[in-house]
């Protein structure tokens, strides 16, 4: 089945930090109400820890698969949110898309934030991932990986940039400015989930979540920095007109990614 419109749910939450069952839980209370409501739900990234490099031991395995599964096909929509995530002896910070058949799109973060030290505890991905689901294309990507233009650049014909993000208070005009940059320079829908509250390090958040359109346009209030689920129609036939009639993504320049 295609959708033209596609209903799009953010939830905007603070986070517990380092304590997967708490976080989980109080996830499953804010999902539930979204089920039947909606077609698609963005979490935040890192969304059962907080932005932690104690890896080892809050790591999550494949139950966590099972809870995003249960969630989207008892809600009948799709999922996108990462988390800590354990392979063997090696951690990946790993976004996770889940559909409601059951069925998955995995993205390993690329750009491993080495101010934080992630790239000391985390393996980095190998590869880009487009999600498709009801007609849409999803490249699916990870908070640090916002700042680098070419690693997003619109070459495979996606339709919407999906970024999940701990990225805090000191450096969020460079989320609001880079999230509008990436919609416009990339001809497509740009959804940004942040998280808000503060972690067990002393950073502060203050969400700023957001979803821009093909033209850079806001569909939400803004800045928007507190605890919420906020739901928006995002429209295919717009890409397609707009695309039509601005045909910038015709002279844009090809890239490969070592």
């Amino acid at each position: 089945m295609k959708k033209d419109i596609l209903k799009t749910s953010i939830i905007q939450s603070s986070l517990v930090w380092e304590n997967p069952k708490k976080n989980l839980k109080n996830f499953a209370k804010k999902i539930e109400l979204l089920y039947g409501r909606t077609d698609l739900v963005v979490l935040p990234e890192m969304f059962t820890t907080g932005f932690s490099m104690r890896a080892d031991g809050l790591a999550c395995d494949s139950g966590v698969i099972d809870y995003l599964k249960d969630h989207a096909m008892r809600g009948g929509f799709a999922i996108y949110g990462s988390v800590m995530f354990q392979i063997a002896d090696k951690f990946v910070n790993r976004g996770i898309f889940m559909r409601p058949d059951g069925s998955s799109t995995i993205y390993d973060k690329r750009h491993t934030f080495t101010l934080a030290g992630e790239h000391e505890v985390y393996n980095k991905g190998e590869k880009a991932a487009v999600a498709e689901y009801l007609g849409w294309r999803f490249n699916l990507q990870i908070c640090y990986d916002l700042r680098f233009p070419v690693f997003a650049r619109n070459t495979s014909n996606y339709d919407v940039l999906l970024y999940v993000a701990n990225w805090p208070v000191p450096r969020i005009n460079a989320w609001d400015a880079l999230l509008k940059a990436r919609a416009i320079e990339n001809m497509s829908y740009c959804i940004g989930v942040n998280r808000v509250g503060t972690d067990g390090t002393g950073m502060d958040y203050n969400g700023h979540s957001q979803v821009y359109d093909v033209l850079g346009n806001e569909l939400l209030n803004q800045p928007w920095e507190e605890e919420g689920i906020q739901t928006i129609d995002i429209h295919k036939s717009q890409i397609e007109r707009y695309r039509s009639e601005l045909r910038f993504l015709e002279d844009r320049d090809q890239f490969t990614l070592n």
